[in-house]
């Protein structure tokens, strides 16, 4: 799908990868973008000549969802990157914090999807982008609520592209290694800019890849997965 001329929406725009699909979506000649966060005030708009409208969007609230799908009623792609993270092993992870974070990384984008599908079809079709994560093929120990959240929303992004396809909507899914993002500063390990992640995204919309690992840790670790998932799990369940 073309990015020039498009009209976009950007749920969690206010940091990290949602910050920088903004600023890229700009920088590719993008027509309007709707930068979307659950405050608007919390909102960094870039400097730039092209339309960018703050939109005050909670995914897991079904009224904020309902309110900006009548206002953002021209978008043609959908940035589905609203995401939480917490730390903690399966066990450990109290059920409500596992509740809380299925509410927004599995429910709140489903409810996304739902709740735009409908405008993306009116509009002749269009893209919806799933922010997904490498761990959504093999999980860490400490991330785990995080990974299950991560793994459930691509099944679900699987379901979504076969029912969206006879609308001619298209369901990209992206898989980020480590972000160099204020979620992952207390970590010290390798990360990727969110800028360079958010153009290779862009990129595989453009060329209409459904499926994109925008760094080279994805990459690598991908590539391993494909060859022997079961030595990629347990290198992972180490760690």
């Amino acid at each position: 799908m073309e990015i020039k001329n498009s009209i976009a929406l950007v749920t969690g725009s206010n940091r990290g990868l949602g910050k920088s699909l903004v600023a890229a979506l700009a920088n590719a000649g993008c027509k309007k973008i709707y930068a979307a966060a659950r405050q608007t005030y919390s909102i960094e708009l870039p400097d730039t000549e092209v339309e960018i409208f703050p939109l005050k969007l909670d995914v897991t609230k079904q009224e904020t969802l309902k309110e900006a799908a009548e206002i953002a009623s021209d978008i043609q792609i959908i940035f589905n990157n609203a995401g939480v993270l917490e730390f903690g092993e399966i066990l450990e992870t109290p059920e409500q914090n596992l509740r809380n974070i299925f509410e927004t990384n599995f429910f709140g984008k489903l409810s996304v999807a739902k709740n735009f599908a409908s405008v993306l079809e009116a509009n002749g079709g269009g893209t919806i982008v799933n922010t997904l994560t490498l761990l959504s093929l093999a999980s860490m120990p400490g991330f785990a609520a995080y990974n299950a959240s991560k793994a459930a929303a691509w099944s679900m992004s699987l379901s979504l592209r076969a029912s969206l396809k006879p609308k001619n909507i298209q369901v990209v899914n992206a898989f980020p290694g480590a972000i160099d993002t204020d979620m992952l500063s207390g970590l010290e390990i390798n990360k990727t800019s969110p800028d360079h992640v958010a153009q290779e995204i862009l990129h595989a919309v453009q060329n209409n890849q459904e499926d994109v690992f925008p760094d080279l840790m994805s990459k690598q670790v991908y590539e391993a997965w494909c060859q022997d998932h079961k030595a990629v799990e347990k290198n992972f369940a180490s760690m």
